[in-house]
């Protein structure tokens, strides 16, 4: 489950963490992670509380004493270097949140920092939208998971796959440990690659899935910025590129948001005419017509009537028919 460039200290923390998850996991521990802005709200409603239980303590967030949790949670957390001392009490370093019968490890809440690792309402979509495409794409030798994230979408759709072998990529080194061990916890064998986009994984791709991130963010953090055409020029070149480097029979899925203009999905009318230009079918839909309202007060979104979140489902031909980029 380390990497080969961890170094010892590392490993054993990136093993502490491994037991974190698996502890909590044997508590029966369930908790579904929310906006940012509806964990804000829920905070506010308990100004200066304390965790009472586990889901205070990974889910919430919140601080905590020390003597609430369990010894082998409170180890592994302490030997994972993800338990500070804050104002007389403890905080963790990481959430866990549940999808389906999975949990994953992501970041502590609020997630500013800029390798913050983002899970969400988005990484349930993305899940549900991979339970639903990939059955009918066929068999699969080879999946790549871009910008992987805490690896929801790779781990979410092994089960899917027979012995399908699972490609992680992401430029944040921290995003990469956490699927790691998400991964490990979930009995999969997996292969990171540090790189943007597909830069650092060879051909053939055979399928492709993606969750970019596609908000405006004048913080430009690497999870959430996802450029100009209101936050979807990162979707845009992520779903061209793996188009490019397909294989012949080969698809991408993508799950991201598109910011609607005047009643034009700018986005839908980009990625036709760049899939097209590439010699790719695409099938597009809205998945949710509306989410993340409270962007629209923010600068960039002077325009937008509403965010909608979709999945488009891009396919090259199974022969060898292609067209000039």
């Amino acid at each position: 489950m380390p990497s080969q460039a961890d170094t010892p200290t590392d490993a054993r923390r990136d093993l502490a963490l491994l037991e974190l998850i698996r502890a909590v996991g044997e508590t029966g521990y369930r908790f579904v992670t929310v906006t940012p802005e509806t964990h804000r709200r829920v905070l506010e409603r308990r100004a200066a509380a304390r965790a009472c239980d586990l889901r205070d303590v990974f889910g919430w967030n919140l601080p905590f004493d020390e003597i609430l949790l369990p010894q082998p949670i409170r180890n592994a957390l302490r030997d994972g270097g993800m338990m500070v001392r804050e104002e007389g009490a403890c905080k963790s370093l990481v959430r866990i949140s549940s999808i389906g019968d999975r949990l994953f490890l992501h970041s502590a809440y609020p997630t500013e920092d800029a390798d913050a690792v983002f899970l969400g309402p988005d990484s349930y979509r993305f899940a549900a939208f991979l339970s639903a495409e990939i059955p009918a794409l066929g068999p699969v030798r080879r999946l790549v998971d871009v910008g992987t994230g805490a690896g929801v979408g790779a781990i979410a759709a092994a089960p899917l796959l027979m012995d399908a072998q699972l490609t992680l990529t992401d430029v944040n080194p921290l995003a990469l440990r956490l699927a790691r061990i998400n991964a490990a916890y979930a009995g999969l064998d997996v292969e990171t690659v540090e790189c943007e986009g597909l830069a650092g994984v060879p051909d053939p791709l055979d399928l492709v899935i993606a969750n970019p991130p596609f908000i405006v963010d004048p913080l430009r953090r690497t999870y959430r910025d996802g450029g100009d055409l209101h936050g979807a020029r990162l979707s845009l070149d992520w779903a061209t590129e793996a188009a490019g480097r397909l294989a012949p029979g080969g698809a991408v899925l993508l799950y991201t948001g598109s910011a609607i203009v005047a009643g034009r999905d700018g986005f839908k009318e980009a990625l036709g005419r760049a899939m097209a230009a590439r010699g790719c079918a695409t099938r597009y839909y809205e998945i949710d017509p509306d989410i993340f309202g409270e962007q629209l007060d923010q600068p960039g979104y002077e325009e937008v009537e509403r965010i909608a979140a979709v999945g488009a489902v891009i396919r090259r031909p199974p022969t060898n028919r292609t067209a000039a980029a």
